[in-house]
């Protein structure tokens, strides 16, 4: 394959800047959320001075919705990235012209 010319981008998975911002942006408010519902959950469970205990549950709580969102948001980007690569491809005539006529090999 020749590289790629002064006119042309190589193909490239990487997400936008744009859905990278709104990937981050998800995660810290969906960490945000996580922190607070840690938090008046150990909160409403607790009498007395409880102020170790809520810190502990909104940390907690924070990094747990955080990391779940986290993972959503890196598998949802590298689905965007190949789906582009993908059609670029197409576009640039680099893709199967028959994809009917691939076959799996049958399992042995």
């Amino acid at each position: 394959m020749a590289p790629p010319g002064p006119n042309e981008r190589p193909l490239s998975s990487l997400p936008s800047a744009r859905a990278r911002a709104v990937a981050f942006a998800a995660i810290v408010v969906a960490g945000l959320c996580g922190a607070l519902i840690g938090y008046f959950v150990v909160d409403v469970q607790c009498t007395g001075g409880c102020g170790v205990a809520s810190g502990v549950g909104a940390i907690v709580g924070g990094a747990m919705i955080a990391g779940g969102v986290a993972v959503v948001a890196v598998l949802t980007l590298r689905a965007m990235g190949e789906w582009r690569k993908i059609n670029e491809a197409d576009l640039l005539g680099e893709g199967d012209a028959q994809p009917s006529t691939r076959r799996r090999k049958p399992s042995a």
